[in-house]
């Protein structure tokens, strides 16, 4: 099987490559800019932009076909009420949550609709569909990445492919313990944990499950 990742370099995404790398998978790993070298195939690509998700799908399919895409991007920023939340911040959170998603899934269902196969995962938040008072542009933002992956699951469900979103609660990387150093840790989900759920349901295994948005949230 070959999986592509996005934000494959990050705290959350070096787990999930590992992680698929040992079930046998050959991974392909996205980045903005690659600055080292990984023990995967690695494609530099800004996926805020359609030539970049298009950019990234062409070099991908130069090693095969993409049996599932796993996307790892998004961000995080808030901490104000809506009325004084800027634009700024909004359409920061609507671009790397939303906009980078919409493009990439747009980009790489091309080639799995022509194959008649493939599996979408795709990383939201506990935000998505709990209240987040002070958090409404990233509680948004991931809310309409699910709805945009649920979306997708019925336009394809006739095309042997499968399209589920992923909620963690906060996640155990160094930089969300840096970010709240007087957190309790251990109730926090590990990024091995939400990488064998994805590996499990990018697999042949889960091919009746679509459409799911699944919870993942440790014990917080």
């Amino acid at each position: 099987m070959s999986v592509l990742i996005t934000g494959a370099g990050g705290g959350l995404g070096s787990a999930v490559c590992r992680v698929f790398a040992e079930s046998g998978a050959q991974v392909i790993g996205v980045e903005r800019a690659w600055r080292e070298t990984m023990p995967f195939v690695t494609i530099s690509a800004d996926l805020t932009t359609a030539e970049g998700c298009d950019s990234m799908v062409a070099e991908a399919l130069q090693h095969g076909p993409i049996d599932a895409f796993v996307h790892l991007i998004g961000g995080f920023s808030g901490g104000s009420p809506v009325a004084e939340t800027t634009e700024q911040t909004w359409d920061l959170m609507m671009n790397i949550n939303l906009r980078a998603a919409f493009l990439a899934l747009r980009a790489v269902l091309k080639p799995m609709v022509a194959a008649k196969q493939g599996r979408i995962v795709a990383i939201g938040s506990r935000a998505a569909v709990e209240l987040s008072p002070n958090l409404v542009a990233y509680a948004v933002s991931k809310a309409a990445l699910a709805a945009l992956v649920k979306n997708v699951a019925a336009e394809v469900k006739d095309s042997g492919i499968t399209a589920n979103v992923v909620l963690p609660s906060t996640i155990d990387t160094p930089a969300n313990r840096k970010a709240m150093p007087r957190s309790d840790f251990s109730r926090w989900v590990s990024p091995e944990s939400i990488a064998k759920l994805l590996v499990w349901l990018a697999s042949p295994e889960a091919a009746d499950v679509t459409g799911a948005v699944i919870p993942i949230y440790g014990r917080a």
